[in-house]
């Protein structure tokens, strides 16, 4: 039955600039800086999707101001692929040109739609998402993103940061190189090895700050710490070449793709036997409409799946699949104070597994008061 999109609302999520700003390798990380989509149905069903910007987001809110929501209204939420394969169309329409719509935007749009489209798929089926999607786990792994580069920033303070997380219950760590010396960062993720100690996971992101040369001596350099992973090693360049020229030369397993554009780009990475973990981010492209096909193709070709950011949205996707590894978290409020605050009914966390809601769709409840304080309508 047809579930016809009735309203749409668009809001812009924002937080303060930090005072001591987090770093990776090459660039600071932005303040939160997302697009809420709410969607309501004929049948009284609301649905919610997020878009992920590390950018300006003003050319998203360009597009939207163009009464870019009777694109959507009129639509049936119910067929999400239909919706989605609407707006991502628009990539290559005239339409977009002479409006001056930026694709990156309309990527950006087209997943939080989706996104919301599949929340209400959920809860008009009165089943959590994860369920709908194939209910292999109600359950899985969530490692917790640590070890920036902030200014002052020294070893000691580091120390400190690790023994905190570690006294919180995690279990997986990801730690961020690149951003000094290989010397440097090698020592700093000797420390995270002493401090987690043997039995917990380690995994190291390098987001593309190196050269195919310093990756093969950094990676050796790192065997002995037993890294999961690897993460986006080599500069973008010639990335899925370069990657697949490293595998052979290492025993650590390479991750990567949070930095494509599309799920086409994440194909090639599979097609190029690249990486053997796929990082795509549901929030960014494709929402789960290209998601599921991500997780499928890869669990055919045994490579594991572990998204980019956002564990919760993320979440119901990596519990169907086989494939599905592990989510990534940010426990740190002042790193992402949109995971601490924008639920009312976050799944919860402990000993390094996160169990997802039993709430249909995607299982999460808007907090009103954190829409008071970060949320800006797109009017």
């Amino acid at each position: 039955m047809a579930s016809t999109i009735t309203s749409v609302e668009f809001h812009v999520l924002q937080t303060a600039a930090e005072k001591r700003p987090h770093w990776v390798s090459l660039f600071k990380v932005p303040n939160a800086n997302e697009l809420l989509v709410r969607l309501r149905t004929s049948d009284g069903v609301e649905g919610f999707g997020l878009a992920t910007s590390y950018t300006d987001i003003s050319p998203i809110t360009r597009v939207l101001k163009a009464d870019f929501a009777e694109q959507i209204i009129g639509m049936d939420a119910h067929a999400p692929e239909r919706l989605y394969e609407k707006l991502f169309g628009l990539t290559a329409t005239r339409l977009a040109a002479e409006n001056g719509w930026a694709r990156e935007a309309l990527i950006r749009i087209s997943s939080a739609v989706d996104l919301a489209c599949w929340d209400i798929v959920g809860k008009s089926a009165d089943m959590p998402l994860y369920r709908l999607f194939g209910g292999y786990r109600n359950q899985v792994p969530c490692y917790v993103t640590c070890d920036y580069y902030r200014d002052g920033k020294d070893n000691v303070e580091l120390r400190d940061e690790i023994e905190m997380l570690v006294g919180q219950g995690h279990q997986g760590f990801k730690g961020k190189v690149g951003g000094l010396s290989l010397a440097e960062d090698i020592a700093r993720m000797e420390i995270v090895r002493d401090i987690i100690g043997p039995d917990r996971d380690l995994m190291i992101d390098v987001n593309r700050a190196w050269d195919l040369k310093t990756a093969i001596e950094g990676a050796r350099a790192l065997e002995n710490l037993n890294p999961v992973w690897l993460e986006e090693p080599v500069r973008w360049t010639d990335d899925r070449r370069e990657l697949k020229l490293l595998a052979q030369k290492t025993t650590i397993p390479l991750s990567g793709g949070e930095s494509e554009l599309t799920s086409y780009g994440c194909r090639a990475m599979l097609e190029e036997q690249a990486i053997q973990i796929l990082q795509f981010d549901c929030t960014m492209f494709g929402g789960f409409t290209e998601g599921r096909k991500l997780a499928a193709l890869c669990e055919l070709n045994h490579v594991d799946v572990a998204p980019h950011h956002d564990c919760f949205i993320h979440a119901p996707l990596v519990a169907a699949s086989p494939a599905g590894r592990i989510v990534e978290s940010f426990t740190d409020p002042e790193r992402d104070p949109l995971q601490a605050e924008l639920f009312e009914n976050p799944p919860k966390i402990a000993d390094g597994w996160l169990t997802l809601n039993e709430a249909p769709g995607i299982g999460l409840t808007l907090s009103a008061e954190a829409l008071k304080k970060f949320a800006t309508p797109v009017t």
